[in-house]
């Protein structure tokens, strides 16, 4: 049973990889002059291939494959523009006209959108499609294609499903749009823009991991086509339970990328083995398939360990340089201090005739170079001034003990000797 529904799987797989899908979106508005009347957008395989604004008077292809189409067949841009510029822009002027009364609505800005698309499948043949219309930004009508008739989403529309059912011819250019007119075009488009538009890239596939405790994500990057699956096995048979699956979302250069988790909580170290990860790509024959392994997962705690590592030298190096300067500007503001602050200069202290007193430089030169009238004064002293000066204080005998080298200096320098000059200075 198991290998049948595999078989079944795998052959359901081929078919939707050579499926191509063409898609019409229309807008129509009213009541705001600086919004195009009408515009339509045909894309192929969801890349965009022809813009109308038939305000701007502009059919443009939107790629090389479709530009050569236009200009190898005429007829076909006289069709695109004619349907830009004329046939469509009045269908949905009219149609929103019918639904401002419908809902008693006057004034004020109004839009009509619709959505078209047609699927072929090219191994099968078989056709798919849809026709969505949508009113101020809510659906409100939708085309089915198997009954062949409309389906209101919201009560207030099933007056405009029983007038469109009655449109007989309205129906039967339905069923000539979807079995014919669009596969003509798919077709068309496909021959002229195979190189763009039928154009595979394989993604980077890997296994991801938050903590050791989180759920494993095989995320896959980097695609083309957006027609692709992902989803995990175990023992080579798809399972669902504690998986996960995400969306397909877009890249910055148009690419895709989607994960798919899976809660690895109850799973034991010995069954990691049995479970591999699928990605499968539309128009690939081979998946890419990665087991469950441990080796190989990345981690937060890898990344964030080897960004640590690798900005370790910057902030010892930071550190350092901090460093340096507070020690540079510390010994700079020291030297600073320093100069503002000098040292006084020595003073010397002269003591004559049991006076006593702070002196100048200059005052003790001239002392010391004194006349020799006055040297005789000082030799030939009283009696009781010499007595005075050998009686001299303790604290002036510690004075004369301390005085500075300059003024020992000063001393012997000034040539003069004897008892009484040793006391001059002190």
């Amino acid at each position: 049973m198991v290998a049948k529904l595999m078989i079944l799987f795998l052959l359901c797989h081929a078919a939707s990889a050579v499926s191509h899908m063409l898609k019409y979106f229309g807008t129509g508005t009213s009541g705001n002059p600086d919004i195009a009347e009408f515009m339509f957008v045909l894309e192929v395989d969801d890349t965009e291939v022809l813009y109308c604004d038939a305000s701007k008077k502009i059919v443009e292809p939107r790629q090389d494959g479709v530009k050569k189409m236009l200009d190898d067949n005429p007829g076909a841009l006289g069709e695109y523009t004619q349907e830009c510029f004329e046939h469509q822009p009045g269908i949905y002027q009219n149609s929103i006209s019918n639904l401002k009364q419908l809902l008693n609505q006057s004034g004020g800005v109004h839009i009509l959108q619709c959505m078209i698309g047609s699927e072929m499948n090219e191994n099968s043949g078989e056709v798919k499609g849809f026709l969505q219309l949508g009113y101020n930004g809510e659906g409100y009508l939708e085309f089915d294609l198997k009954t062949m008739t409309w389906i209101p989403l919201k009560p207030e529309f099933n007056i405009v499903k029983q007038t469109m059912d009655g449109d007989r011819n309205l129906i039967n250019y339905l069923g000539n749009l979807f079995g014919t007119i669009f596969l003509e075009r798919l077709k068309m488009f496909l021959d002229y823009g195979s190189s763009s538009l039928n154009k595979t890239v394989l993604p980077s596939v890997s296994l991801l991991q938050k903590t050791p405790s989180s759920p494993v994500s095989c995320h896959a990057t980097g695609f083309y086509p957006d027609r692709a699956a992902i989803f995990w096995r175990k023992d080579g048979v798809e399972i669902h339970e504690g998986v996960d699956p995400g969306e397909i979302l877009p890249n910055n250069d148009e690419t895709f990328q989607m994960n798919v988790d899976l809660n690895i909580s109850s799973v034991t170290p010995e069954d990691w083995r049995r479970y591999d990860c699928v990605f499968q790509l539309s128009g690939v024959s081979e998946d890419i398939i990665i087991k469950l392994n441990k080796t190989i997962i990345k981690t937060n705690l890898v990344n964030n360990k080897t960004h640590i590592d690798a900005e370790l030298p910057i902030i010892i190096a930071a550190f350092v340089l901090v460093l340096i300067i507070i020690v540079a500007i510390g010994i700079v503001a020291y030297k600073k201090k320093k100069e503002s602050h000098p040292s006084p200069s020595p003073s010397i202290i002269i003591e004559l005739n049991g006076r006593s007193g702070t002196e100048s430089p200059d005052s003790a030169q001239r002392s010391g170079t004194e006349s020799p009238d006055s040297a005789q004064r000082l030799a030939t002293e009283s009696p009781v001034s010499a007595q005075k000066l050998a009686t001299e204080s303790p604290d002036s005998a510690q004075r004369s003990g301390t005085e500075s080298p300059d003024s020992a200096q000063r001393s012997d320098d000034s040539g003069e000797s004897g008892g009484h000059q040793g006391w001059l200075f002190k």
